[in-house]
């Protein structure tokens, strides 16, 4: 078999005369790089036992960066070529000006690799992906007669990256992601509810493709549209609610993460700025971001500046003392790149964004939780949701919550949310299980218009004095 491989300085351009190119480009610069890229990806999505989408993407290019302050100049293009790279040159460096800034200190290479570099469709062929999703709505049929739609799915990518860097540096990642979905919707006395499941990572399709694992997905997203048959609307008021472990983290990802990224905090945005060292949530909490976890759907072995990914401790026992940074915010704040500057692609400059951001376990039993909460509710499950950097405010969705009183769960819910802030929240934390999680891996983050694959996770957690939207008198 061929190799493959993206190797740009092999076949398209002169590593020299490149290097010369970036060197001109970053004069009296304080910071930069050229990242060149390429991606492929595929899916295939059978709703109703048919194929309704199959495509296939492929996409490659070069991203030049110049920086110098707090002013970057970029420059992308789909050629790769050195006449692209030159007049990418000439744009970028309108961001240096005169010069007179001394260049960063490089990055460290590394071989580490936390995922395979193989392409995750190789051990596949595309009849067996149809014939595997055909399974899976055959199964999810066969599992409850009220099941009238099924919509599965297969994607896979591959996303190869090269860093060169003015001292003459080179680094390179192969980046692999898999994922599998199913949604339902069931159908009772006219009543339609939709269940979902799914999840993936860095790894081959072949081991989401096993009947042992997609049949999980199907029991689990056929459950859910089971308890949303029968919930029935949701309170409304100020009450305490327990988070269930895994997912229920995008919560924290969402109203505690994105405050704690540099860009925001070097500008003073956040509801954090200026809080290093100050208690910012519960006795107990502690939250890490931690790119280094083998296979996870947010983890990289370099980040897109060529940083190595690292295990980031931003709450320790409830004491903010740390943000996520990339190069240029950690210069302008006085302090170290955690590994967390990351891009959507070659067409977009890097900035501090989130890995694999969770809560560490605490000792509390999960099941001595929920028999603590008189009365609230109980939400494992969420779908969208909206938040406030400035100042933490968080409206979420609910995908699957249960009433408790006293102690005991009750009857599901539909339509509740969950309003409050991330301080507050944090501050308000009473209970902290045994049992922390991490999502299947499923999680996708947006910034600044940007998108990168994240994971999240939690423990079994009680919080007070959350308010819950819903319909119910």
């Amino acid at each position: 078999m061929a190799d493959d491989r993206f190797r740009p300085f092999e076949t398209r351009l002169d590593e020299a005369a490149s290097l010369a190119t970036l060197r001109a480009a970053l004069a009296g610069a304080e910071d930069g790089e050229l990242f060149l890229e390429r991606r492929r990806s595929e899916s295939l999505v059978l709703d109703d036992g048919r194929i309704r989408q199959a495509s296939y993407d492929a996409s490659e290019g070069f991203g030049l960066r110049a920086v110098r302050g707090d002013v970057a100049g970029y420059a992308h293009s789909t050629e790769i070529s050195l006449s692209a790279l030159t007049r990418a040159a000439e744009t970028a460096r309108l961001a240096v000006g005169d010069g007179g800034g001394v260049m960063a200190a490089p990055p460290t290479g590394t071989n580490r690799h936390l995922y395979t570099d193989a392409d995750p469709l190789a051990g596949s062929s595309f009849a067996l992906r149809v014939e595997t999703l055909r399974e899976i709505d055959a199964f999810a049929r066969d599992l409850d007669p009220r099941v009238v739609q099924v919509t599965a799915s297969l994607s896979a990518s591959l996303q190869e990256i090269e860093i060169l860097r003015p001292e003459g540096l080179r680094l390179t990642d192969v980046r692999p992601m898999a994922r599998l979905n199913v949604a339902v919707i069931l159908d009772q006395d006219g009543r339609r509810e939709t269940g979902s499941a799914g999840g993936g990572g860095r790894f081959s399709l072949d081991g989401l493709m096993l009947r042992s694992h997609w049949e999980g997905i199907v029991r689990e997203a056929v459950r859910i549209a089971r308890v949303n048959l029968v919930a029935v609307a949701a309170p409304a008021g100020a009450m305490e609610v327990v988070l269930g472990p895994g997912w229920p983290g995008v919560l924290l990802h969402e109203a505690v993460g994105h405050g704690l990224e540099g860009d925001f905090n070097r500008k003073g945005t956040s509801a954090f700025s200026g809080r290093i060292g100050e208690q910012v949530a519960a006795r107990g909490v502690t939250v890490v971001d931690d790119g280094t976890i083998p296979d996870r759907r947010g983890s990289i072995s370099i980040d897109d500046e060529g940083m190595q990914s690292r295990r980031n401790v931003l709450i320790e026992d409830g004491i903010l003392v740390g943000y996520l940074q990339d190069r240029q915010n950690a210069r302008l704040m006085g302090v170290d790149p955690t590994g967390n500057g990351r891009r959507e692609s070659h067409a977009h400059i890097p900035m501090p964004r989130m890995t694999n951001t969770f809560m560490l376990a605490g000792t509390d039993d999960p099941a001595a939780i929920l028999a603590d909460l008189k009365d609230g509710i109980y939400a494992v499950g969420f779908g969208g949701g909206q938040v406030d950097i400035t100042n933490g405010k968080f409206v979420f969705n609910c995908t699957e919550a249960y009433r408790v009183r006293g102690g005991v769960v009750g009857e599901p819910l539909k339509g509740a949310t969950l309003i409050g802030d991330g301080p507050v929240a944090m501050a308000a934390i009473r209970a902290i299980g045994n049992d922390l999680a991490l999502d299947p891996g499923i999680g996708n983050c947006g910034k600044a218009g940007q998108w990168v694959p994240v994971g999240v996770g939690q423990p079994t957690l009680m919080i007070g004095g959350l308010t819950v939207g819903g319909s119910a008198a």
